[in-house]
């Protein structure tokens, strides 16, 4: 059995939060760029061709993407044949304080949500566990700003509302949200489970790369049919106008009652930062 110290997960986690907070991924940049001809706008190209510069200066002068440096999420994969030395969420806690300490990154974060006093670390992050087969331990790291969360919603639609109750719900979430969760957007979804599942499975569609569709064809076609039916609402790159209001749609799904169709909407703004690590 494999014997993983918990000082290899807080330096990994520490590294996650600050390389997230400083360098957007290809997929997301790719996306940026590949929207900017396609757009009629003027202005809308002028903001993509922006966000894309803001990227690059923030990777080359090595600061913050933007100044809302997130809520620390966290997906965790344990591997059954892997023994570790501590407690994994206090490592993974640690490897947050000191990252964005050490990083001069935004603490965001009130210690009670009625009682507002900051943390002064951003801790504590919020952390999924997965138990999984295998001698790894896979940890992928997504900062989550607080305006495209704001933004989010579930709904428990009846089991008759089907295919397009969720998807009248889905675009109109996003036509509800405007400007405010900074588009351009990646939309992530979930659909079944219980309400609690629900919305862990739209933050899970939230990690996926910009442009990986769901491997059941069913739903990779209702990604591409939401994309469409909210690119042509016309919102934007930053609320302002344009096709652009999306990037992406993601759609993770889950068994769930017969007398139930939960809907959860996560709105993810253009700065779609993720990060992911295997030890």
């Amino acid at each position: 059995m494999k014997t993983l110290a918990v000082s290899t997960i807080t330096q990994a986690v520490k590294t996650l939060c600050v390389d997230a907070n400083l360098h957007l991924g290809d997929d997301v940049v790719e996306a940026l760029q590949r929207a900017i001809p396609e757009e009629s706008s003027e202005l809308a190209r002028s903001i993509l061709s922006q966000l894309v510069e803001n990227a690059q200066i923030a990777a080359t002068d090595e600061v913050p993407l933007c100044q809302d440096t997130g809520f620390a999420v966290f997906f965790v994969r344990i591997g059954q044949d892997v023994r570790v030395d501590g407690d994994v969420g206090e490592a993974i806690q640690e490897g947050v304080r000191q990252g964005y300490q050490e990083g001069y990154l935004r603490k965001s974060i009130v210690g009670d949500p009625l009682r507002r006093t900051n943390t002064g670390d951003n801790t504590p992050a919020v952390i999924h566990y997965d138990l999984v087969p295998g001698g790894q331990i896979e940890i992928r790291f997504a900062p989550k700003g607080g305006g495209s969360e704001n933004m989010s919603e579930i709904r428990m639609l009846r089991p008759a509302d089907g295919i397009e109750g969720v998807r009248a719900f889905v675009v109109d979430r996003v036509r509800r949200s405007g400007g405010n969760p900074c588009p351009p957007l990646v939309v992530g979804v979930g659909i079944g489970g219980t309400f609690e599942k629900c919305a862990e499975l739209a933050k899970r569609a939230l990690f996926r790369p910009v442009g990986a569709r769901n491997p059941d064809p069913f739903y990779a076609d209702l990604e591409e049919q939401l994309l469409e039916e909210i690119n042509a609402l016309g919102i934007g790159p930053q609320g302002l106008g344009g096709r652009t209001t999306a990037l992406d749609v993601h759609i993770e799904v889950f068994p769930c009652h017969i007398a139930s169709l939960p809907v959860a909407v996560n709105l993810q703004c253009h700065a779609a930062r993720h990060g992911r690590v295997m030890l």
